[in-house]
């Protein structure tokens, strides 16, 4: 199956801007004090503390290959914005290495480590919510995956703890803790940037009481409900399975009713990462009826 690459102008402008903001972070506050970083941007690092190599040529030889691989694995196309991630970044790095700015923190290694994680992620979240990346250890990730198994997020996982274990060749290990902090902090950040401040649940309901229970759903919270066809493997019994995406006080709202209508249902929440609709609105459902008094 071939996918269609439609690349934006919008998609450009936001994923420089991104490069951008994780770059000023980068050189100002890990790179001024100290905090190892994680993937190719913290292994550019320890090539700077060890030898003195300007991190910009190092991002540059490093990731190189790996586009090349990436574009011979994955296409060209798919490779577009993961390059222009990539070459922003790294031009920013450059750039604001020479424009002279000191940002006086005092000192303050945990202040310093929760603003350069809040920024990185500031920055990183941008690129990837347009489609593009800050280096290629997702590249590394991906092949690990294609060619032993190993799952995308524990092979990335994987890259930046080898990442950090060779950073303690240039800091301590009190100094790896506040890299820690700031690699969490980046991770959080990340994740609030790149689905939006999105906060949606889904919710499967198994009950003897679905069209009770499916009806309340669509009246009182005015969200949708899809049925599923169910059989219980022992019972062989056929059962209404209802789906329905909610936002968090909705689903707390669905799961006090369930148990008022029906305490045997079986109720599973968990987390969506994206519903892509132009009837779902995730924090207030503009079809909610308004109660008669």
């Amino acid at each position: 199956m071939q996918v269609d690459y439609t690349f934006r102008l919008r998609n450009f402008i936001m994923i420089a801007l991104g490069a951008a903001i994780y770059a000023f972070g980068f050189v100002y506050f890990n790179m001024a004090n100290n905090i190892a970083a994680n993937g190719i941007a913290g292994l550019t690092l320890v090539f700077h503390a060890l030898f003195g190599i300007d991190p910009t040529y190092t991002g540059y030889l490093v990731n190189l290959p790996l586009v090349c691989l990436g574009a011979y694995l994955f296409g060209r196309k798919a490779m577009v914005y993961t390059i222009e991630g990539i070459a922003s970044m790294y031009f920013f790095i450059w750039l604001f290495q020479r424009l002279p700015l000191y940002v006086d923190l005092q000192q303050d290694n945990l202040v310093i480590s929760l603003i350069a994680g809040i920024i990185a992620g500031l920055g990183g979240g941008l690129v990837f919510r347009f489609g593009g990346t800050i280096g290629g250890s997702d590249i590394i990730a991906r092949v690990i995956e294609d060619k032993f198994g190993i799952q995308l997020n524990q092979a990335l996982l994987g890259f930046d703890v080898f990442v950090m274990v060779l950073s303690l060749t240039y800091i301590s290990i009190p100094q790896m803790m506040y890299a820690l902090i700031a690699s969490f902090m980046y991770s959080q950040v990340v994740n609030l940037i790149q689905n939006g401040g999105y906060a949606v649940r889904g919710m499967i309901i198994i009950s003897d009481q679905a069209e009770a229970i499916s009806q309340h759903i669509m009246e009182d919270l005015g969200r949708g409900v899809t049925y599923l066809k169910g059989e219980g493997a022992y019972s062989g019994q056929e059962k209404k399975v209802m789906y329905v995406v909610l936002s968090p006080t909705d689903a707390r709202e669905v799961k006090r009713l369930v148990e008022e209508i029906d305490q045997k249902a079986f109720l599973s929440i968990f987390n969506v990462d994206e519903v892509v609709s132009p009837e779902f609105i995730a924090s207030r459902s503009k079809y909610r009826k308004q109660v008669k008094v």
